[in-house]
């Protein structure tokens, strides 16, 4: 089996974690550093395929890693994934100088992040287990807190759910969820984006009924594995 390397590069753990629970399979090795110096030596050592890189960290900013990166004969072709803070015209700019492939911006959306991963390296993500359940997912608009869904949803995975509504929301809208996993009693917060919609008019999956599947967007590792967990003696539904 050819294993794909992951290099993923930040001084926050917390993110370097988060980026490693968005890979489920066994044909990634993830590599870790805190900084361009540790980048570039994992990089001569190892040769990633990809590379996920903070542009702010200590010792050596990513901008000027990715800049010896690609300006290294071997190495140029690895593509390079910028991961800063979004909204800062000024660093997308050092990103772009620095020669990288792409931008990525925090909060870091598990849906982009993956698609970035699926292009460069032409690999396809199978969809995350699915299991049968009915749990009660109170959903508010980040935009109006007065949109307000409260209702039942039909399956659920770690990347989302489906949730029964005749109440129909473009697609990319974002929700503050809650809901309750049964047996333990953990409590899910977190946001999610509408990622397709089963319109009455267009179903797009004729065994589902008339509802919405939603994505969560920054999900705790801690919940994940809560829902994980609760899934693995669950009914697998048919993926998406």
């Amino acid at each position: 089996m050819n294993i794909k390397k992951i290099l993923l590069v930040d001084d926050v753990n917390l993110f370097l974690e988060q980026e490693k629970g968005f890979f489920v399979r066994g044909e990634f090795k993830i590599l870790l550093a805190n900084n361009g110096e540790e980048a570039l030596e994992t990089i001569f050592k190892e040769q990633p395929d990809i590379i996920f890189m903070d542009l702010y960290m200590p010792v050596m900013d990513g901008d000027k890693c990715c800049h010896l990166i690609k300006s290294h004969e071997k190495y140029r072709h690895i593509p390079v994934i910028m991961v800063t803070q979004g909204g800062c015209d000024t660093d997308f700019e050092r990103c772009w100088q620095a020669g990288c492939n792409d931008i990525i911006p925090k909060p870091i959306n598990r849906f982009l992040f993956q698609s970035m991963v699926r292009r460069y390296l032409d690999i396809p993500f199978r969809k995350a287990p699915r299991a049968a359940v009915h749990l009660h997912i109170q959903c508010k608009s980040c935009v109006d807190p007065n949109q307000f869904l409260s209702n039942y949803t039909v399956n659920l995975s770690t990347g989302g759910f489906f949730i029964v509504s005749s109440e129909i929301y473009p697609i990319d809208s974002q929700f503050d969820i809650e809901f309750v996993l049964p047996y333990d009693g953990t409590t899910i917060k977190c946001s999610a984006r509408v990622a397709w919609i089963n319109h009455p008019e267009s179903l797009i999956n004729k065994n589902l009924p008339v509802g919405m599947g939603l994505q969560f967007l920054d999900l705790s590792l801690d919940d994940m594995d809560a829902i994980r967990n609760f899934i693995k003696d669950q009914t697998i539904m048919p993926e998406w």
